[in-house]
């Protein structure tokens, strides 16, 4: 398997094993729609090894430690289990080691897929495949999604109370980083993201106002934003009575950076509709967004885990000749203005990546402001500079 690759399974029982040539801890989490556990009891390891459906196998140093699962025995309301390795020795990372995980017909031994996840550095704990339910029937995807600070953020990040230091970020991509939480701002007015770079909040007390290069979790209420939202993008001529002609696209991303499509005026939906483009506006001039795309959160494909969208000029007209660009994130079924990015600064420039949404490993997404110019004037030449930037 290679990374967001997936299978169907075609026992009801597997085995997720995982060598090394050293000896590890293999753990599974269960895991509701919402991407976190329901209790610290969903956390299935060597302290702990069984729970509903699932359970822990050591191998005793002889043999590779395995997470089983059964799935016509996981409870109701759990969607997937996430099998994990990390180190036994303290401290210890993934450089050098190339840990492979087997998933086996666990009554019949045989093998139904392998998966050796590429690139690995400063990890310390891997989620490294994910037993998930979609559409009634259950499949294995390969994952391969480092850690730096080892099992206890992994844990942390789905949801399980640990006694250690809160989780940091997953050092691999896509993820984007994890910071301290925001200081609260009063509930009348809009939500100012932390003003530390990378700083992340959600969307618990409104309208977020991001900063070039700051993050906020499309979370609310505890739950993911998980439906139709509108990115809307607008511009204005620097000088009056000069048209500007101007082009939004996004760009989706599988996990390895790899360009899955591209969605702009020229092909208005992409991802079986996922993603739709409301069309091209020749002039920038009125009030209100220039252009909208719509995306489905919940109807985007296992494997877009990137998007980032950007603003073009076809006819090599520079950002310094526009005036209060700026980018929206909305509710597409309520209109409520959720995030917005004000772009403060321009370069003499035809391209600028606006914001990028990433889609962690719990679940949920995430929004950063980017504000960042290339030379370019089709999403074309978009594409290879945006995967550099996820």
């Amino acid at each position: 398997m290679t990374p967001g690759s997936n299978i169907p399974l075609a026992a009801a029982r597997v085995a997720v094993d995982v060598t090394a040539p050293v000896r590890l801890d293999v753990s599974g989490l269960l895991l509701t729609a919402d991407g976190k556990v329901r209790s610290d009891d969903d956390f299935i390891f060597y302290n702990q090894p069984s729970g509903p459906g699932v359970t822990y196998r050591s191998g005793g140093g002889a043999a590779p430690d395995a997470i089983i699962v059964d799935t016509a025995a996981v409870p109701a309301g759990i969607e997937k289990i996430v099998v994990t390795a990390s180190p036994d020795a303290a401290g210890q990372t993934f450089q050098g080691i190339e840990p492979t995980a087997t998933i086996r017909d666990a009554d019949g031994d045989s093998v139904l897929a392998t998966f050796t996840p590429p690139r690995l550095g400063t990890e310390t704990a891997l989620v490294i495949v994910e037993i998930y339910l979609r559409g009634g029937a259950w499949k294995a995807r390969a994952v391969g999604q480092g850690y730096a600070n080892g099992l206890a953020g992994i844990a942390t990040d789905f949801g399980v109370s640990v006694d250690e230091e809160p989780a940091a970020a997953p050092v691999a991509e896509p993820a984007a980083p994890v910071a301290a939480a925001a200081p609260v701002a009063p509930a009348s007015a809009p939500v100012a993201a932390p003003a530390a770079t990378g700083g992340k909040i959600n969307l618990d007390k409104g309208r977020v106002d991001l900063q070039k290069n700051q993050t906020v979790s499309l979370v609310k209420g505890g739950r993911p934003l998980l439906s139709q939202v509108k990115m809307g993008l607008g511009w204005e001529p620097a000088f009056r009575g000069k048209d500007i002609d101007l082009d939004a696209s996004v760009i989706a991303y599988g996990p390895q950076r790899n360009h899955l499509d591209s969605c702009y005026f020229g092909k208005l939906s992409i991802l079986n509709g996922a993603i739709k483009h409301s069309g091209d506006n020749l002039t920038g001039e009125g009030a209100g967004d220039d252009e909208v795309i719509v995306v489905d959160l919940g109807r985007l494909p296992a494997d877009a885990t990137g998007l980032v969208f950007t603003v073009n000029s076809f006819t090599g007209q520079k950002f310094t000749e526009v005036a209060k660009a700026y980018c929206r994130l909305l509710d597409a079924a309520t209109g409520e203005e959720l995030v917005r990015f004000d772009l403060t600064s321009a370069e003499p420039q035809t391209g600028v990546m606006m914001a990028k949404l990433i889609r962690q490993f719990s679940g949920e997404w995430e929004m950063t402001a980017m504000g960042e110019f290339v030379k370019s004037r089709t999403v074309r030449g978009m594409v290879k500079p945006a995967a550099q930037a996820l």
